[in-house]
């Protein structure tokens, strides 16, 4: 079905539907989308103040992505029931009547996603919501190479995650400004990357980096990345980049996580050539014995704690701290996985 066709299968499904009653403010007059997918149909719908909606259908557990909630669109996770099924979906609300002809657009366009995805017809909407929102971005200065060598590092841990779970992007929050790079709440991970040739020194930025999540715990993950110039050799940033959209559920969340890192999609072409080797990885516990300065271990040792931006560096050159072995690894990431469920 060409997009004429869709345009005019929904305009004629919420024309039928205005004519009708609802029969109280909270329900909705609902009309299902022949569009081709893989199990519950896409749905249009008008509800008690004749506002219009798209419904997508969504696993009963799925979240859906929060902050879209007017004054123009709204989007939300709805339920709908009757004697025979119980379906959620992501219900998307046009809040203007006015507006009512690029919803029908906008629309049209999520339908059109839903048929090249029709096993994830909710990444299909995030994408065409994040496309239409990218209108309006704006190009920030590139990255440095610390700062890419700093997020490559990143992403080495975030496509585990994903691997593990589509929605583990939420676990990423060092874009946010949270002081730990990936937390679930008790248990945290910071990365460090280093393109130096020798030692292992990271940089620790301020008191609380190395204060692990109250009750809970903190790794450190040190990665010696070499800088590589062939396509024979290395990752390409890039296509770390394209392996974490690929793998998550919600590739317009991960972008704005990636927008908040420094990077945009529409600068791919500025980190062509940028390519990574991992010629060392050591994941750390951070706990007794582990080095460094840390707001908390002050305050135990008596220390009134009044200085800021502090900036120090550690040495794990030697053979302690040791580190982790892959299986305790293995056990962190599953750690933080079960807290993004």
């Amino acid at each position: 079905m060409n997009d004429d066709s869709l345009r005019t299968l929904v305009e004629e499904c919420w024309t039928a539907l205005e004519a009708e009653q609802t029969t109280g403010e909270r329900r909705l007059r609902v009309a299902q989308l022949p569009v081709a997918t893989k199990g519950e149909p896409l749905t249009v719908a008008v509800d008690h103040d004749g506002h219009r909606h798209l419904l997508v259908p969504i696993h009963s557990h799925r979240k859906v992505r929060p902050g879209l909630d007017g004054p123009v669109l709204r989007l939300h996770r709805r339920i709908l029931e009757d004697e025979q099924t119980y379906q959620a979906y992501a219900d998307l609300a046009c809040l203007r009547d006015d507006l009512g002809d690029l919803f029908t657009e906008l629309c049209v366009d999520v339908l059109g996603a839903a048929a090249e995805l029709p096993d994830n017809q909710i990444k299909a909407l995030y994408r065409v919501l994040d496309r239409w929102k990218a209108l309006f971005k704006t190009q920030g200065a590139p990255l440095g190479p610390d700062q890419l060598a700093g997020l490559f590092g990143e992403l080495v841990v975030l496509n585990r995650l994903l691997a593990e779970d589509p929605s583990a992007h939420r676990l990423w929050r060092g874009p946010e400004g949270h002081r730990h790079d990936f937390s679930g709440g008790v248990n945290a991970v910071e990365v460090k990357s280093t393109t130096d040739g020798e030692g292992r020194r990271p940089r620790i930025h301020g008191l609380d980096q190395l204060d692990a999540p109250e009750g809970g715990t903190l790794t450190l993950a040190w990665l010696r990345l070499q800088p590589a110039t062939t396509t024979s050799s290395g990752t390409a940033f890039v296509h770390m980049i394209e392996q974490a959209l690929h793998l998550c559920d919600d590739e317009g969340a991960l972008l704005e996580l990636l927008a908040g890192a420094g990077y945009h999609l529409s600068d791919s072409e500025r980190y062509h050539d940028v390519r990574f080797a991992v010629r060392e990885e050591r994941w750390y516990r951070v706990g007794a014995g582990f080095p460094g300065l840390t707001r908390l271990a002050l305050k135990s040792a008596g220390l009134s704690v009044s200085a800021l931006d502090v900036e120090y560096t550690i040495d794990l050159s030697g053979e302690t701290p040791a580190p982790l072995s892959l299986d305790e690894t293995s056990q962190v990431i599953e750690n933080l996985i079960q807290e993004s469920v």
